[in-house]
């Protein structure tokens, strides 16, 4: 199957016709992944921007941090002890590692839903977050009714869901790589899986650091994380929960000289029932009915520009007949669906709206 699958064009007639509009508010509105929230949210048809916080920008319009923005988003930074959060649909946490978790419970009580862009409700162990994360969890008693939130495997459940963990964007691209081999069972798990991921310079964030620095960045590739990367026990632990089993997986992130953009390689040997099997049919057979996920026509190799700006995620797939090995290529925008776009995506369905509401954005192209 080739190209993009248009199986929410009529639902998208429907939009004008729900009235309601959500009030939402961003914790964090000042990185990368804010204001791609803001970028997107603002043109989203069921959606007020209702609160957006910034501790250190706080009373700075945000049409004067970001111009691009001016015509579409006419708030400004409010103080987060001061925003009222509390009378929003719902809030997204678009802010480091163990923000979401001091304040979910209140939003929880006020009856906001809430949707962590950090890692704070992606892990259910809390001793593999402490260890990763260096601090102590929080709210542990959440975690069970957190949802992980890829729409593609966990559809059902984000739905009724009330807090959202938000995957990282190196997760999405294994998971959604590999998800149709391990769903049926089709992987030699006695074999490591392996991924190869490279990812552009904002995946690091919106601060101020040597290694991001134009003149280090720039004209330069490097490996990093390969002592452990934060991705790797998120990735690990839905690898075991898909593969009904403990998998070997090896992990190497890479930093290209990009702003945006994301391309995984993955490895895998494959059962002796998957070798013998047409693969290609059936990753377009799984994901024929996803929006977001396109299966690429055999040999067809996507590039990262082909997903710039979009929720799209592209795969495609090659035998290594001779060996039973297969590698995948995955790409994705790592700022859209591998964060903000995704984390639409939940709010959509959590709140009963056609999944692909504010996020039929055509990639950029050049």
């Amino acid at each position: 199957m080739f190209g993009i699958k248009f199986c929410y064009h009529d639902a998208m007639s429907d939009i004008t016709m729900t009235h309601k509009k959500l009030k939402v508010g961003i914790v964090g509105g000042t990185g990368y992944t804010g204001v791609e929230l803001l970028r997107l949210l603002s043109v989203h048809p069921n959606v007020s921007l209702t609160a957006i916080t910034s501790r250190g920008e706080a009373g700075l319009a945000v049409a004067d941090m970001f111009p691009s923005l001016r015509g579409y988003v006419d708030l400004a930074f409010s103080d987060p002890e001061k925003a009222n959060l509390a009378a929003c649909d719902v809030v997204f946490f678009a802010t480091p590692h163990g923000v979401a978790m001091n304040q979910a419970q209140a939003l929880l009580d006020a009856k906001v839903k809430v949707i962590d862009l950090a890692a704070d409700f992606r892990l259910q162990d809390t001793a593999v977050f402490e260890k990763w994360y260096k601090m102590p969890h929080a709210c542990p008693t959440l975690l069970a009714d957190a949802v992980y939130g890829l729409p593609e495997l966990y559809r059902e459940k984000i739905k009724s869901a009330n807090i959202i963990g938000n995957p990282g964007c190196y997760p999405t691209t294994v998971l959604l790589g590999l998800a149709p081999l391990l769903e049926q069972g089709l992987l030699d798990l006695n074999a490591p899986i392996i991924a190869d991921a490279k990812s552009g310079v904002s995946g690091a964030g919106r601060k101020a650091e040597v290694a991001t620095l134009f003149a280090e960045s720039s004209d330069n590739m490097k490996a990093y994380g390969l002592n452990g990367h934060r991705h790797h026990p998120e990735i690990h632990a839905q690898l075991r929960h898909l593969g009904g089993q403990e998998p070997q997986f090896i992990f190497v992130p890479h930093l290209i000289p990009m702003i945006r953009g994301m391309l995984t390689t993955l490895y895998v040997k494959l059962s002796a029932q998957a070798q013998a099997m047409d693969v290609q049919a059936l990753f377009e057979k799984r994901y024929q009915h996803e929006r977001f996920v396109d299966v690429l026509p055999a040999g067809v190799l996507p590039e990262t520009r082909s997903v710039r700006g979009s929720n799209q995620i592209r795969i495609t797939l090659h035998k290594q007949a001779d060996a039973g090995y297969l590698t995948l290529v995955v790409v994705q925008d790592n700022l859209v669906k591998g964060a903000a776009g995704q984390a639409i995506q939940n709010m959509n369905l959590m709140f009963d709206l056609p999944e692909n509401a504010g996020l039929e954005v055509v990639p950029l192209l050049p």
